[in-house]
């Protein structure tokens, strides 16, 4: 290696050892502000632009940073209105036959269910197989969108056949489906099984979480049963990754 060559490739470590220790500066900054509530929890932070103005850096190093503190669920985005700060996460336990509006209160936050839609519908591939029903088979669908604290965090569509719960759709449908099937048609679940998969969204669920289509979610599907033991329904619930806590409290023995 000659002279030139050595200092040449000493420069560009060095710029990059600088460039580590800017972007570690930014970042420790941005989740100071945070800490010490400069940045309040919910609160939209100053556009990308501003923070590039402020930071004095480029905006590709920025968005490193903010990706950064989004994957430590610091902060959030949502499509075309910024980058927000994170509030603590939603815990999820799996086992538990409480509904999401229960479970939300029980945590001193704020829920709110919203019906997108609700319709007969060709359901998709994986609902069929779940629920095995024939591929010419129409069955139900309501799709609701769920938030807590005004942070939209679960799109949801649950499928059922209509003939078992007839005259559901003239009911209110942003309250607990459980409890609805239980007061009006008496009916009470018994087991349900769950599967919990990393996804990605497609444009329904992207458009309700107000994310970009393509980003990561959780996807929790649930299949219940009746005390009968027989398949009734199930929901296909797409979380923002960033807004769930999975907790499961598995007896001992």
């Amino acid at each position: 290696m000659t002279e030139v060559n050595r200092i040449v490739v000493g420069r560009s470590v060095a710029a990059r050892v600088e460039g580590r220790g800017r972007v570690r500066a930014i970042k420790q900054a941005i989740q100071e502000r945070i800490g010490s509530e400069a940045y309040r929890l919910g609160e939209r932070l100053p556009s990308e632009r501003q923070l590039c103005l402020e930071f004095d850096t480029a905006r590709v190093t920025l968005h490193e940073i903010l990706m950064q503190l989004e994957a430590e669920g610091l902060i959030y985005r949502e499509e075309r209105r910024g980058w927000f700060v994170s509030p603590a996460r939603f815990v999820y336990d799996p086992q538990s036959r409480g509904h999401f509006t229960a479970a939300a209160l029980r945590q001193g936050r704020v829920p709110n269910t919203q019906v997108i839609d609700k319709a007969l519908v060709r359901p998709p591939a994986r609902v069929r197989q779940l629920l095995d029903v024939p591929p010419d088979t129409d069955m139900a669908c309501i799709r609701r969108v769920r938030s807590i604290d005004g942070r939209a965090v679960l799109y949801v569509e649950h499928y059922f056949q209509a003939d078992l719960f007839p005259g559901l759709f003239q009911c209110d449908l942003s309250v607990s489906l459980t409890e609805l099937y239980r007061d009006v048609y008496g009916f009470h679940y018994g087991r349900m099984t769950y599967q919990i998969t990393p996804t990605a969204v497609g444009d329904a669920a992207a458009a309700a979480l107000r994310v970009a289509a393509g980003s990561p979610a959780l996807l929790v599907t649930r299949v219940n049963h009746g005390l009968d033991n027989s398949i009734r329904d199930c929901d296909l619930e797409y979380w923002r990754h960033d807004a769930i806590l999975i907790e499961v409290d598995a007896p001992g023995g």
